[in-house]
């Protein structure tokens, strides 16, 4: 059983995507039935759904697509693409809601009770673009990420190196809310750089309450890169978050410009295989991703 804890739909005719306008690879519409196309060879039986927009009409969206998903009925509701989308179950969705509004707790309450709403999983803000550096350490967002982790629900770290620092503090502050980082926090690994993203991640990875996927790497390395490229930084990854908090996720289609998605399995099967037992694989691939964003209901 593979769970890709981290994939994205979008339709740019639908709803404007500004960051896709220099990609024209991905400036298209992916839906769940061309995500199933590409994931249900590999083995992948179920997804996390993970926001791309500051939208609440998106999460929406997702969530009314999780609520049909895995029912083999493609269709218009299907954001792009005929076939059968119900090959790959979607069990959970990362939405987004404004952190900062002191409804937020109200309104995380209101999206659960949408159809699909048992579906949600967590949240993900896109700090990564945030001109405030301390973006994170801002006493409404934390007010916001309390609200999140009460609901039960955990939070998506979008982070670029630098931001590293601020997370780990609130991650330390908030030692109830379960934490995912996305992508490793984009290590430099096109130039190859280590430092002081080795140094930083490892130091979130010390707080037990943060999980870390294994994701967008082959985007970071860019075109012609070469596992024993990003083999170092994965390496990393799973000696300083152990192999019970690291899990898969391909990124899709965002990895398509660089991979494919068989490719960006065999990626970390290789370098992960080298160094962890079959049942750590299997939590990995599967295990990980069901215990943080608590998907058993969404498995059903």
């Amino acid at each position: 059983m593979i769970v890709d804890a981290h994939h994205h739909v979008w339709d740019p005719a639908a709803r404007r995507h500004a960051w896709l306008d220099g990609l024209p690879a991905l400036n298209r519409r992916f839906g769940l039935a061309d995500f199933a196309q590409a994931a249900a060879p590999e083995g992948v039986t179920a997804s996390v759904l993970v926001q791309v927009l500051a939208s609440t009409e998106e999460t929406e969206e997702f969530l009314a697509l999780a609520a049909v998903s895995g029912a083999g009925q493609g269709g218009g509701g299907d954001q792009g693409g005929g076939g059968r989308a119900g090959l790959t179950r979607v069990a959970g969705v990362v939405g987004w809601t404004d952190l900062t509004s002191p409804g937020v707790a109200d309104e995380i309450a209101r999206l659960r009770a949408l159809p699909g709403g048992g579906r949600l999983a967590g949240f993900r803000h896109l700090v990564q673009d945030e001109p405030d550096p301390d973006w994170l350490r801002r006493p409404d967002v934390r007010r916001g990420l309390r609200a999140v982790g009460a609901a039960g629900l955990a939070y998506d770290l979008l982070l670029r190196p630098a931001q590293l620092p601020p997370a780990v503090a609130v991650t330390g502050d908030l030692a109830d809310v379960r934490f995912v980082l996305d992508h490793g926090a984009k290590p430099a690994i096109a130039v190859g750089a280590r430092e002081p993203w080795a140094s930083q991640v490892g130091a979130l990875a010390a707080r037990p309450n943060v999980s870390c996927k294994v994701s967008g790497l082959v985007t970071e390395a860019g075109p012609g890169w070469r596992p024993d490229q990003i083999a170092p930084y994965i390496d990393h990854l799973a000696d300083t978050f152990g192999p019970s908090r690291l899990i898969f996720g391909s990124d899709w289609p965002v990895c398509t410009a660089e991979a494919s998605y068989g490719s960006v399995i065999a990626l970390a099967a290789g370098v992960l295989g080298g160094s962890l037992g079959v049942a750590e694989l299997d939590a990995f691939f599967a295990g990980n991703a069901i215990a943080v964003y608590r998907l058993d209901a969404g498995l059903a």
